[in-house]
């Protein structure tokens, strides 16, 4: 009865993706290194950036630490078991999950400090940080582990919708707390010492009439800019709210299954028909729109200098601009998907594909 009730899908498309839009590149892109370090399978592995490094897993268990500036491998462990999401780490301790909802943590040297079981499968990337690891498993429970031993210090339960999308929904801590993106639509804060809800928000609402139409889960991660956080929803919306209260700032109705990146300036989202959105960060007025990328399954977007980056299905890399959307460069890796949030490191940008491969790009 469990199983049936928490009955999940994936999205199939049903459209072409979009022929590449040719243009004269005004930007150029230079890869400063690549590394490899295993297949995702039918899981989502993104990298982090800590302590000048990234680090990174595969679907097989291979962790991997690696010089953010050269590519050079300063470590690789194995876990026990196979993986089931990416990296989760702070400046002491780094976090992984694998089958059938296992939880290990290292130290930054790749050493196994401990391992403990999560309620359920694990498809999110932990998030680390206040001296805790937080896991959220499938089944909606919240767990956080004290890093350094592993004890379980709290746990905060939430119903779950009778259908759910099978995908990596995104927690950030920041100011004492975990923000959680939870299926639903909602996205809570809870405190880190304790586990108390301090607020909850609303970024998708179920509507329809078929299970399918009222799917609307809070997609990919969370991002925190100023004083504000912002996140987006299947067959929902792109909102940013208050990060201490909670109260909504402003939203826009968009349907995303990726993640939402901020600057200073704008919020940049991917809805799901492969259209890339640019939003004023403080009143949400729609800045621009590029629709040329169209059910090519774009990646969650990162604003990254001049431009914002997002990947696709084939592997290719666009660079648009943040004024206007328009293109500025386009780059390939190794032909497979890039579903994995890129994340900034220092001067590079940093993608992981389906294959394995993780690329390190720069503005020539």
């Amino acid at each position: 009865m469990l199983l049936t009730a928490c009955s999940v899908f994936k999205k199939v498309p049903k459209n072409p993706p979009a022929a590449l839009v040719e243009f004269k590149p005004s930007m150029s892109i230079k890869t400063v290194w690549t590394a490899n370090v295993g297949e995702s399978g039918d899981f989502i592995f993104n990298p982090v950036f800590v302590e000048n490094s990234i680090f990174s897993a595969a679907a097989n268990g291979n962790i991997v630490r690696l010089d953010s500036e050269t590519g050079r491998q300063i470590w690789k462990v194995k876990a026990e078991s196979t993986l089931t999401a990416g990296v989760g780490a702070d400046n002491s301790t780094l976090a992984v999950v694998g089958e059938k909802g296992l939880v290990y943590a290292y130290d930054l040297d790749g050493k196994l400090r401990w391992k403990a079981q999560a309620s359920s499968e694990v498809l999110s990337t932990p998030a680390v940080g206040g001296d805790v690891v937080v896991v959220r498993s499938i089944n909606n429970q919240i767990a956080a582990y004290d890093s350094v031993t592993g004890q379980r210090r709290w746990v905060v339960e939430r119903t779950l919708p009778s259908l759910i999308l099978r995908s990596s929904t995104g927690m950030l801590i920041a100011d004492n707390n975990v923000f959680v993106g939870l299926p639903g639509g909602k996205l809570i804060a809870i405190t880190l010492a304790n586990g108390s809800v301090r607020w909850e928000a609303t970024v998708g609402e179920a509507r329809g009439t078929t299970e399918l139409e009222r799917v609307a889960d809070v997609s990919g991660m969370p991002v925190m800019v100023g004083a504000d956080i912002c996140a987006s929803a299947y067959q929902g919306k792109v909102a940013c709210f208050d990060i201490k209260t909670g109260v909504m700032r402003w939203s826009k109705a968009l349907s995303a299954s990726m993640g939402v990146d901020a600057d200073q300036r704008f919020v940049f989202a991917v809805d799901d028909k492969g259209s890339v959105h640019a939003f004023s960060r403080n009143a949400g007025i729609n800045a621009w729109k590029n629709d040329k990328l169209a059910y090519r399954n774009l990646s969650s977007p990162v604003s990254f200098g001049q431009a914002v980056a997002v990947a696709d299905t084939l592997g290719y890399i666009h660079f648009l601009s943040r004024e206007d959307g328009s293109f500025l460069a386009r780059t390939g890796t190794d032909g497979s998907a890039v579903v994995a949030a890129p994340i900034l490191a220092g001067s590079h940008v940093i993608f992981q594909t389906k294959a394995g491969k993780i690329v390190a790009l720069a503005i020539d």
